[in-house]
C-alpha cells in the first residue's frame, strides 16, 4: 500500500529531526563557573583576621564578628600594621613615652589611603583592631591603644578566639557595641 503525500512528509520531518542532540558543554560550564564566582563572593558571610602562627590570642565569649578595619598586630618581636613592620619591640620597650610615634605615623597614613571619605572626616568612626598574643605585657598595650587614640581612631577593638567548638575569631569592642 502506496502512503500519502502527506505522511511521506511526515515521515521525512520526523527522520530528519530524529537526530541525537548533544547538550554543548561550554555553555554549561561557563554558566557553572559564573555560578560559583558569584558564590564564593557573595557567601563570605564569616569574616575572619589575619593569621598569625606565633600570636595565640586570648579566649572569649564574644558574639561580635569583627569588622573590616585597620589591623595592628602586637607579636613578640615586631609591631605590625597591616601585615608590614613598623616598630620592634625592643625599641619601644626602651622608651618610656606613652606614644608610639612610628605606630601613630602609619595609622594616620592608612587612615588617608583605606579608610572612607565618611569616616575621614569623623574620627570617631575610625576603627583599628589591634591583635595580641595574651602574654603581652599590658603596658606594651596600653601604649598601642593610647597611640590609636591619639592617631584619631575612635573605636578600638581587640582580636579574641571565641570559646565555641569551631574557634571562630570574634572582637571585643571597646565601644561597648
Amino acid at each position: 500500500m502506496r502512503s500519502s503525500g502527506r505522511a511521506a512528509r511526515m515521515d521525512r520531518h520526523h527522520k530528519r529531526h530524529k537526530r541525537n542532540v548533544a547538550l554543548n558543554l561550554v555553555s554549561l560550564m561557563d554558566i557553572f563557573t559564573i555560578l560559583v564566582f558569584f558564590l564564593l563572593v557573595n557567601s563570605s558571610e564569616v569574616q575572619t583576621l589575619p593569621n598569625a602562627r606565633d600570636l595565640e590570642l586570648p579566649e572569649s565569649i564574644a558574639e561580635q564578628r569583627p569588622r573590616e578595619t585597620v589591623v595592628v598586630m602586637v607579636t613578640d618581636s615586631d609591631l605590625l600594621v597591616q601585615g608590614r613592620s613598623v616598630a620592634l619591640i625592643a625599641d619601644i620597650t626602651s622608651r618610656n613615652e606613652l606614644i608610639i610615634p612610628e605606630l601613630k605615623a602609619e595609622l594616620q597614613r592608612q587612615s588617608e589611603r583605606m579608610l572612607r571619605q565618611s569616616t575621614q572626616d569623623d574620627p570617631l568612626e575610625r576603627e583599628v583592631t589591634i591583635m595580641g598574643d595574651k602574654e603581652i605585657p599590658y603596658s606594651l598595650l596600653r601604649r598601642v591603644m593610647a597611640t590609636a587614640t591619639d592617631a584619631d581612631y575612635g573605636r578600638l577593638s581587640l582580636a579574641v578566639a571565641q570559646t565555641t567548638s569551631d574557634l571562630r575569631l570574634a572582637a571585643f569592642n571597646s565601644a561597648g557595641q
